[in-house]
């Protein structure tokens, strides 16, 4: 799971909105050859403000429309003073095509989320600071934080996962797409054979098999009435980081679902809480 990987070219676009904490721009960056679009909001007054990575979670790419996925995070975090870079991923929105992505099991949204951190700092930007950038994921995006943190250890100088899903890939795959039908299924098994036939492809696209590759602080913050990524693999996963002698933290939420309600402006304050310790 580790190769060299590139991001460039951070290009402001039209201005989607204003308001009195922070402008909405579209933008475009360059990702392993790749360009990916997204938005970003910048706070007013006077940088550089520290950067986040938004990763979103799964939305269909034929319906999903750019910035789409976390828009109370978006608009909480600049609020609080953060430069907030949502990347759409390739295949979704104005971003480039990859064909061979869901085939490869989506591993090209961790090329779009490291692209994205070395497109911010790259970028020679007054707004940013390049020397402070965080990567905040939620459930599908979860697992792509993940995944970013044992490919480019030290890229972020911190990482929050919200309801995350497996980080087995494999029991995604049999949690969502399996009982559904997904032609997709027979594709990937066709060409990267099941965990019966290749158990060693299976164990080297879960980023716990890397867990002692991690270096930044890590938290995870889960509902316990979550019934869409069950709590369990939050923490199998805070588990094996721990095993590992990571710093990670797992929040368990009472009551909450995937996509958190009442709690969510507490929880909100914890992950600010986190970010502000670690992003000094």
């Amino acid at each position: 799971m580790r190769r060299e990987h590139t991001g460039s070219g951070l290009r402001l676009g039209d201005v989607l909105d204003r308001n009195s904490a922070y402008t909405r721009h579209a933008v475009t960056y360059e990702a392993n050859g790749l360009t990916i679009s997204g938005i970003m909001n910048i706070p007013e007054g006077r940088g550089p403000f520290p950067a986040l990575v938004l990763a979103h979670g799964y939305i269909d790419p034929d319906v999903y429309l750019s910035g789409q996925g976390m828009p109370r995070e978006q608009d909480r975090l600049a609020r609080g003073g953060h430069v907030v870079l949502h990347t759409d991923y390739r295949n979704h929105a104005r971003s480039d095509k990859d064909p061979d992505n869901d085939v490869n099991l989506r591993l090209g949204y961790t090329e779009d989320v490291i692209g994205a951190a070395l497109a911010l700092r790259n970028s020679g930007r007054p707004e940013i600071d390049g020397d402070r950038i965080g990567l905040f994921g939620r459930s599908m995006g979860g697992g792509v934080v993940y995944n970013t943190l044992v490919v480019a250890p030290g890229l972020f100088d911190a990482a929050v996962a919200y309801a995350p899903v497996s980080a087995r890939p494999q029991e995604n795959i049999d949690h969502f797409q399996r009982p559904d039908g997904d032609p997709l299924v027979a594709e990937i098994e066709e060409k990267h054979g099941t965990p019966e036939e290749d158990p060693a492809f299976w164990r080297g696209v879960s980023p716990l098999t890397y867990a002692d590759r991690v270096s930044e602080p890590l938290l995870i913050q889960h509902g316990t009435a979550d019934d869409t990524c069950p709590l369990a693999w939050s923490r199998e996963a805070a588990a094996a980081f721990g095993d590992a002698g990571k710093d990670v933290e797992l929040r368990t939420v009472p009551g909450e679902g995937h996509t958190f309600g009442p709690r969510w402006a507490a929880e909100m304050d914890v992950t600010e809480a986190f970010f502000a310790r670690h992003l000094r």
